[in-house]
């Protein structure tokens, strides 16, 4: 049975340039972090399923090709940073099989063979598995970006840790960018963390209950004027069952406050 995770993955492309938008060690705890996230585990998983913030579709859709290419879905970087490479092999078979879980659940469902891998997934993934060697299926949001849907993703979802595969959510537990570096972004974060760490070590009736309402927590809204990078946590809620979840990371990054959590 392999754990969840919602993990934060950073501002584009940050573990791999010269940051210069704060101080230089600004992304260095979060680096080190996602370095032993897979390496970590007691078990290597057979594959990885990641939800990215960076990824929305009318319906659910499913990443089946073979080879995924780089998707930079970023812009204003270094010139570097548009070169690099996480060549993971896609995993067809699982895209299908996700795919009839899905069906299974009432759930619509699409596939793209031809998506890469958006920097929600390649970026934080090279520290992760620097490899590349692990066949990983992205999955995408469903654009109207309701909470209580993508916890009924998640739960359809689940059956896959059991098979040994790693549900992944990326995206990031404070996004405002209208907040980060100013004294009211920090105190939104803080106030909305605390919210989080306490609400996914409730049971899980409690805690789902909660995520479906997170738009009513404490800052919730101002620490998540959109919610997609919120969203693939609610994935990880709702594939985690009845397994409880608890904060395993936590940094201060350009101002603000943000966390990692695990399930399982």
């Amino acid at each position: 049975m392999q754990p969840v995770f919602y993990i934060p993955h950073g501002g584009g492309p940050c573990f791999f340039m010269e940051w210069t938008m704060g101080p230089p060690d600004t992304w260095k705890r979060m680096e080190l972090w996602l370095r032993q996230l897979v390496s970590g585990l007691p078990e290597r998983p057979k594959a990885l399923v990641v939800i990215s913030a960076h990824w929305e579709e009318p319906v659910v859709t499913v990443q089946s090709g073979a080879r995924p290419p780089m998707l930079y879905d970023y812009g204003g970087f270094p010139p570097h940073t548009y070169e690099l490479q996480w060549p993971a092999p896609g995993d067809p078979a699982l895209a299908e099989r996700i795919a009839g879980l899905l069906r299974n659940a009432g759930i619509d469902v699409g596939a793209n063979d031809r998506r890469g891998f958006d920097h929600g997934v390649f970026v934080p993934l090279l520290l992760a598995v620097p490899d590349a060697d692990i066949p990983t299926v992205q999955v995408s949001l469903r654009r109207d970006l309701d909470a209580a849907f993508h916890l009924a993703l998640g739960r359809a979802l689940a059956p896959l840790r059991e098979e040994g595969v790693l549900i992944v959510g990326s995206g990031m537990s404070y996004h405002n960018f209208g907040g980060f570096m100013r004294p009211a972004g920090d105190a939104d974060s803080k106030a909305f963390d605390a919210w989080m760490q306490q609400t996914v070590g409730l049971d899980a009736e409690a805690r789902d209950a909660r995520l479906a309402r997170w738009a009513e927590s404490p800052k919730g809204r101002a620490s998540h004027p959109r919610e997609e990078h919120l969203l693939p946590l609610m994935v990880c809620a709702g594939a985690a069952g009845s397994d409880g979840g608890q904060t395993v990371f936590t940094d201060r990054v350009m101002g603000v406050t943000v966390s990692g959590v695990r399930f399982g």
